[in-house]
């Protein structure tokens, strides 16, 4: 992992930013590391429970949230799971204290994007964040390999009528091969000669279709219904 990444080119930082987090000292240094990466004060909402983060994300449309999973009134997974149905594009990073293999699948199955331990010191958890923002999917070192030989033999239920779903279009298909080499969106844009944000759509079409809600899901599905080697 390199240590000197810039930060993300955009002209603007996707916002607003959720940082659903009980701990004031966590809080704090979140803040301190999104002012960094170029956050604006006024772009970052905090909410310190799951009943705050509810009615914070059912008032106005988020673009990235940093979740903990150990909150006062009740697990985190439960907020990823709502969010991620409300959201299919959104970008939630999971910073948390636990590193159960129950805790880690959950929060992946439910929709994160990514999940890194608070252990990690500020440029890891920076270097997480601007993977996220570049379309990318971190996950904490300490946990990947474990966690990528366990997710490819979950073998979740298919819904009847699944193999009548919609086709992949040719740039679909040669979209998610790019997506199950690791790729961020912006770099495949670059590959294919497009715009992050057609690379963007044509992800979530994706998604769609496969009926997940994340770039691992997406990859270990397309595998199972044999449309990646």
């Amino acid at each position: 992992m390199s240590f000197n990444s810039p930060p993300p080119d955009d002209a603007l930082l996707p916002a607003p930013v959720l940082v659903v987090e009980d701990d004031p000292l966590m809080r704090q240094r979140l803040s301190r590391i999104l002012g960094e990466i170029g956050y604006a004060a006024e772009a970052v909402s905090f909410s310190a429970n799951l009943a705050e983060a509810r009615a914070h994300a059912s008032s106005q449309p988020l673009a990235m949230v940093l979740v903990d999973l150990g909150l006062p009134d009740g697990n985190g997974i439960e907020l990823i799971r709502e969010l991620r149905a409300q959201d299919p594009a959104l970008w939630i990073l999971v910073i948390s204290a636990w590193s159960t293999e129950e805790a880690i699948l959950g929060a992946l199955r439910a929709g994160a994007t990514g999940y890194l331990l608070k252990e990690r010191d500020d440029l890891e958890v920076s270097l997480s964040i601007r993977s996220v923002l570049r379309g990318g999917a971190p996950i904490d070192p300490f946990i990947a390999r474990r966690i990528l030989t366990l997710l490819p033999t979950e073998q979740p239920h298919k819904p009847a009528g699944m193999g009548e779903t919609e086709a992949l279009s040719a740039r679909e298909s040669e979209i998610l091969e790019w997506v199950s080499r690791g790729l961020s969106n912006r770099e495949i844009a670059e590959q294919l000669t497009i715009s992050r944000y057609t690379v963007e759509c044509h992800i979530k079409r994706i998604y769609r279709k496969l009926a997940v809600s994340s770039r691992t899901r997406a990859v270990n599905e397309a595998r199972q219904r044999g449309l990646l080697s």
